[in-house]
């Protein structure tokens, strides 16, 4: 793979043409469907992807793409892999929605039960739950906008239900007690160390969508990660994390736009949505390449002048 770098580096090259059927991720169901501001930001990324895997050395890379719902990194993952390996190094691309520990309604009632059981104890702890209070919790609950603050006015003692529920909340999203993240470093380590056929995880919607399949990894030159989670403290192996950057409010639209759940407007969602860009946030000091909403190159100092009060 490094010496075809080299090569490409000192002979120069030109961006193959996207077609229909390009390979995407491996996620079962996942619609990947690849636009013009997606290749824009591929085409802005891959000059500065090459440079990085010659830095980095290895004949054999992980890279990932991370960044908030909605933001491209399928689509994005996907272009770069077709790029890589039209112009001669081989690419897989991996999706890391693959490896929650349960599939997506069971993690969704985990991630509500984790802030409505927090939450009462909280209320418990700073001593405002009253059956009365509980009454009109349990109403709240059934309407589904008991996460919302705004509905601290009318009910002062929420707030104890809110914090302690979120904080709950963010001890479970993106950590190993929601993710896999053991299963995903062994398969980055055993492709490393060069094993040729490595079965992979595939995972949908219901309890009898969840498969192994063989992989054949014997040519393939660079393993791509698409993952919210892919930069995460949690998962070992990864040589260059590219984030794709966004604030909270374009992460919000870019879900409303993608209307995945059905749910994006509730308060439940936007308070997931504002802690996973917050540990996105908190890890982006490892990113080695950052690119803006806008598809502009950004160095830490320039992320974090645009990201600064956003949390």
């Amino acid at each position: 793979m490094l010496a075809r770098i080299q090569e490409l580096l000192r002979e120069g090259w030109s961006f193959p043409e996207i077609t229909a059927d390009i390979p995407h991720g491996d996620m079962p169901g996942d619609k990947v469907e690849i636009g013009e501001g997606h290749v824009k930001k591929a085409q802005v990324i891959f000059p500065e992807l090459l440079k990085k895997l010659q830095e980095n050395g290895k004949e054999k890379a992980v890279l990932c793409v991370c960044g908030g719902s909605g933001v491209g990194k399928s689509e994005i993952a996907s272009v770069l892999g077709y790029y890589l390996t039209s112009l001669g190094i081989r690419s897989y691309v991996l999706s890391g929605d693959n490896y929650p520990r349960r599939i997506p309604k069971y993690n969704d009632a985990e991630r509500l039960n984790t802030f409505r059981r927090s939450g009462i104890r909280g209320m418990l702890m700073e001593g405002v739950y009253t059956e009365e209070n509980g009454q009109i919790l349990r109403k709240l609950q059934e309407k589904e906008v008991d996460p919302d603050p705004k509905l601290i006015v009318e009910y002062p003692w929420l707030s104890a239900y809110i914090e302690y529920g979120k904080e709950a909340l963010r001890c479970y999203l993106g950590t190993a007690n929601e993710i896999d993240f053991e299963e995903v470093s062994n398969i980055l380590a055993a492709f490393k160390d060069g094993k040729k056929e490595i079965f992979l995880k595939r995972m949908g919607r219901t309890e009898t969508e969840l498969w192994y399949s063989p992989v054949d990894f014997s040519d393939i030159d660079v393993l791509i990660v698409e993952w919210t989670h892919g930069n995460s403290d949690y998962l070992k192996g990864v040589d260059i994390p590219i984030l794709l950057n966004s604030t909270p409010e374009e992460t919000l639209a870019h879900r409303r736009a993608r209307n995945r759940d059905g749910k994006t407007d509730s308060a439940f969602t936007t308070m997931v949505l504002a802690i996973e860009q917050k540990k996105l946030h908190e890890q982006a000091r490892k990113a080695k390449i950052i690119v803006s909403k806008d598809g502009a190159l950004l160095d830490f100092a320039a992320y974090s002048e645009i990201m600064d009060g956003q949390f």
